[in-house]
Order: structure tokens, then sequence, then C-alpha cells
């Protein structure tokens, strides 16, 4: 089965550039909002939730204060990644996080409302 490609949006009101990049890139950032625990060796980074989650991925792309694309390591499709990025709008001087990300057909709306809930978790834990 083809996945899709997801593409999200998040406004973030009065969000600081380092705060931000922070995190998304940094294990201690993405602790903040993404995963209970992250351990990184340089480009592979171990996510873990709960007491028995566990996923690997690998940063196959980062550019500082722009973006950082992650690939599942067990992932079967090789071009199928997740990708945090972050645009300055110089006219509102806001913050745009962007989300790519591929889910199954079946399974779109839970995958937005996954991203959905921990953007917001974002949101609380920087006071964006």
């Amino acid at each position: 089965m083809k996945r899709e490609k997801i593409h999200m949006e998040y406004l973030l009101n009065g969000a600081s550039k380092n705060i931000l990049w922070s995190s998304i890139s940094t294990p201690s950032g993405l602790e903040n909002w993404f995963a209970d625990k992250v351990f990184s060796n340089d480009k592979i980074v171990e996510f873990h939730w709960g007491k028995t989650e566990q996923r690997i991925a690998e940063i196959t792309a980062i550019r500082s204060y722009s973006y950082i694309r992650f690939h599942w390591v067990d992932d079967e499709n090789p071009r199928d990644y997740f990708e945090i990025r972050m645009n300055y709008n110089e006219l509102t001087g806001d913050y745009v996080l962007e989300i790519i990300d591929y889910s199954d057909p079946d399974e779109v709306d839970d995958t937005k409302e996954l991203w959905d809930s921990q953007v917001s978790k974002l949101r609380r834990t920087c006071g964006f």
C-alpha cells in the first residue's frame, strides 16, 4: 500500500529562534514535547515512549535554524521520512512550524491528530 505524504503547518506566535531550533533538533528539546527519552549518537537518534516503545531514526538532512529530516530505520520505504521545518515570517515576526510526514491512507487522520497533540505540547512547554 502506498503511503500518503502529509504536510501540516502550525503558527508559533512569539517563538524564539534559538528555543525553537533547540526544541526540534536536540535530544533534550525533543524530550520536552516529542518523546519521553531521546538519545543521539551523531546521526542516529533513539526515541523512547513509556517503558516499552522505542524507535530509531537516522538524521538524513539538517540545516541549522531551518529544518531537520529523520528516516525511521525500520521503515520499509527508504524514501519516507518525517521533517520538522521552521520558517520565519518577516511580515508578522512569527515562526511557522512545518511538519512533513508519511502515513498509510487509513491512518492519515490519526497521524494528523498525533502531530496536533505534540505541537500543542511544544507550545505549552516553550511558551509559544
